[in-house]
């Protein structure tokens, strides 16, 4: 069995404050993009293994995908074992989340093939023990995702658009962009969710756009703020850092604006010696 499995981006995300448990309860608009690693699920084997040609994506049971299949064996009492071949081209480190859509892939992939002996709710409510954006990847849809991400409110307002995404090629590690967050400093804006069911999407929509974590990932990584800036020199209606970053995506009105920032910034000679990575895209809406 073959799944695509989406990278997302975060189109506003609020830092609310911090829970008892260590997690942070987030306000935060989460869309799919056309950009997908290729899941290739092989059935009838001893054991679960992992395998992936990417050199930063480990093969054990840390693997979020290997965590998935062993928690859908266990919770159905399902004794088989499967190989999962992982083809790489979403950016790790980058804030588009491609080890939860890894594992919500296996999830889905697995409840389709023995029959779905678990609902849709059911499978998001147990992929959160794996990871927080793991039930939006198997709702796959706009949503607002509150609590830790796990709440999810579907957005109807947001309609495809381009846009163009930019990896600097430089990891950041989530768990270091919250030890440096300071809470104190996120306050000075508040979305105004309603806004975003009440306004048709386009530029007024766009200028709500903003990421709490967007300073202090900058803060680590310089050219997360390099990236946004040549977004908004190349005709991007607005840019911004996706999750905790590296990241960088920029919305664009039309296909044309879209195809020709990327043939300016991708032929800058300065940034392709830094090994930018550029990826033309859409919301998946």
């Amino acid at each position: 069995m073959e799944i695509q499995s989406p990278a997302k981006i975060n189109l506003f995300l609020e830092v609310c404050g911090k829970r008892p448990d260590g997690y942070h309860n987030l306000n935060t608009l989460m869309c799919c993009i056309e950009l997908y690693d290729t899941i290739q699920l092989t059935f009838g084997q001893k054991e679960i293994s992992v395998h992936c040609a990417h050199p930063d994506v480990p093969e054990d049971k840390t693997n979020l995908a290997w965590r998935a299949a062993q928690l859908f064996f266990d919770n159905t009492r399902i004794h088989d074992g499967i190989r999962i071949d992982i083809e790489k081209n979403i950016p790790i480190g980058a804030g588009l989340g491609g080890g939860s859509s890894n594992a919500a892939a296996v999830l889905k992939g697995l409840n389709s093939f023995y029959g779905s002996p678990v609902s849709n709710q059911a499978l998001m409510t147990a992929g959160k023990s794996i990871g927080a954006d793991v039930p939006y990847f198997i709702y796959g849809k706009p949503a607002v995702a509150t609590g830790i991400g796990d709440i999810l409110t579907p957005c109807d307002c947001i309609k495809s658009c381009p846009i163009l995404l930019v990896y600097p090629s430089v990891p950041v590690s989530t768990a270091e962009v919250y030890k440096k967050l300071n809470l104190t400093l996120t306050k000075n804006k508040k979305i105004n969710t309603k806004i975003l069911f009440e306004l048709k999407w386009g530029q007024d929509v766009a200028k709500q756009l903003f990421n709490d974590l967007e300073s202090v990932a900058t803060a680590i990584c310089p050219e997360i703020q390099e990236a946004k800036a040549s977004l908004l020199t190349h005709y991007a209606s607005a840019a911004l850092m996706t999750g905790s970053g590296s990241a960088v995506f920029g919305l664009y009105e039309n296909i044309e604006k879209a195809k020709k920032a990327y043939n300016a910034i991708s032929q800058n000679q300065m940034l392709q010696n830094r090994m930018w990575q550029l990826h033309l895209s859409h919301l998946v809406v």
